[in-house]
């Protein structure tokens, strides 16, 4: 069925289509990032710690504020139709208990502390957003008193108010974390403590693997863990073809920001190193 058999306007179509496209990069952006949280705390504790504090910040700068935006713009006017009434209420406490968890992690002692619930917010988000994709949107798009995009319009509008103020506070705790970190390496002797041996430890590179994620999911999930890659370091890409296209994209998003290293070229899988300069 096309877009524009659910929708009861040509532009609502567009929007209904624009909003799962967003709730896809931001499902996948939080799944690339809890993955590469998981990965790091066996392999590397300390960038484990920058990642956690990335991980926050994303959810306070991107999944919190969305849900705040959902609430006062597209969430009322569902309410309103009796069909939807008892799942809109629903929804709202899921983004109570989303906010929970991102102050659960926020609170953690640590990024090992922090990877169940990591797993957990991931989990409950993604179930969140398929009722809103499966259920939400399309009835509101379907109805012809209401304007998606018009409400879709109102909620980019409030988040991009917001987006400055987030995006300072997450420079600053990013800072804060790599001070922390540099601070932990001279009193160690470069390893943070974590060997115990006083020296330089080999660390092993995070991995990964896109070939069972939702195809609609893999680009932004690489984007997501990319992100949480701290500047010197590098994670290891493990897809099901050559992946030039998301190349490309990588390099259009952040322009000479990663090296490519080839390590396997199918035909099972090709592995590459994305080094962070």
């Amino acid at each position: 069925m096309s877009m524009l058999t659910l929708a009861s306007a040509p532009e609502d179509a567009t929007a209904l289509e624009s909003a799962e496209a967003h709730h896809a990069r931001l499902a996948g952006e939080l799944a690339g990032r809890v993955q590469m949280l998981l990965t790091a705390v066996d392999r590397d504790p300390i960038a484990a710690e920058k990642i956690h504090a990335g991980l926050v910040s994303f959810c306070d700068r991107s999944l919190l504020a969305h849900a705040a935006a959902e609430e006062a713009a597209l969430y009322p006017a569902a309410h309103g139709m009796p069909e939807a009434r008892l799942l809109i209420e629903s929804l709202i406490g899921e983004h109570r208990c989303l906010t929970s968890l991102v102050a659960t992690l926020r609170s953690s002692a640590g990024p090992a502390d922090a990877a169940a619930d990591a797993r957990a917010l991931q989990v409950l988000f993604e179930e969140h957003v398929a009722k809103e994709n499966g259920f939400v949107l399309p009835l509101l798009a379907m109805t012809p008193e209401v304007s998606l995009a018009a409400l879709l319009a109102d909620m980019h509008h409030r988040l991009a108010n917001d987006t400055d103020d987030k995006n300072a506070q997450e420079d600053q705790d990013i800072e804060e974390v790599q001070d922390m970190r540099e601070g932990q390496a001279e009193e160690t002797g470069g390893c943070g403590g974590v060997c115990g041996c006083g020296g330089a430890e080999e660390i092993v590179e995070p991995e990964l693997d896109v070939r069972e994620v939702p195809h609609a999911l893999r680009h932004a999930t690489v984007f997501g863990a990319l992100d949480a890659v701290p500047a010197g370091t590098a994670m290891v890409l493990i897809a099901p073809h050559d992946p030039l296209p998301l190349l490309a994209q990588i390099e259009q998003r952040s322009p000479g920001a990663f090296a490519v290293e080839y390590l396997e070229r199918g035909p099972e899988a090709w592995r590459l190193r994305l080094s962070h300069r």
